[in-house]
């Protein structure tokens, strides 16, 4: 399946944002997000994961066919969480599209650790959630082997942001631009 060109041909461009969302993040498209599970399952084997992490909702759908191709668990950190105590690690986290913060957590019963993580999720934008996530995990005593992306914005620049946490990043797919509504990769 040529993955850019069904990406061209599914998305709308209004300023630097690219919307996926009658394939990838509202309204999902099995074939794609198999394709998306294929692709990132062969970047992740290498690496030997124990377990997929992601933060709902948008990365589910490439989280958990990346984990069913692999044959591991998936975990995602849930939204919205409840006031009062936790037996959970939270974050915050700036939504740029969406323009406001909410906190993510994952439970502690549910990664354990020495667990080795590796974080999926569907676009890389600002990299906000993925650092997140991030911390999340090596809060939680696991290993933290980097993170992949279905999309990558590439030039808005945040695979540096986790890079210099010392985490790896890969992507599917990268956007180099979308000047004039036209989203060119590269």
């Amino acid at each position: 399946m040529d993955l850019e060109r069904y990406i061209l041909e599914r998305s709308s461009v209004s300023g630097d944002i690219i919307s996926a969302d009658t394939f990838l993040n509202h309204r999902v498209d099995p074939t794609v997000m198999v394709e998306f599970g294929r692709r990132i399952a062969a970047i992740a084997a290498p690496l030997r994961p124990d377990v997929i992490v992601t933060a709902e909702a948008s990365g589910i759908p490439p989280a958990l066919t990346a984990a069913s191709e692999l044959g591991l668990p998936m975990v995602y950190a849930k939204k919205y969480v409840l006031p009062g105590p936790r037996e959970a690690v939270s974050k915050e986290v700036r939504s740029a599209t969406k323009g406001f913060e909410y906190t993510i957590e994952i439970r502690r019963h549910v990664l354990q650790p020495g667990m080795r993580a590796l974080v999926v999720d569907d676009f890389l934008a600002q990299g906000r959630t993925a650092l997140a996530l991030g911390e999340i995990v090596e809060e939680l005593g696991c290993e933290m082997l980097g993170a992949v992306f279905a999309i990558e914005k590439a030039w808005v620049g945040a695979r540096r942001l986790i890079e210099e946490r010392g985490w790896p990043v890969w992507s599917v797919t990268r956007v180099v631009s979308v000047d004039g509504g036209v989203i060119r990769f590269g």
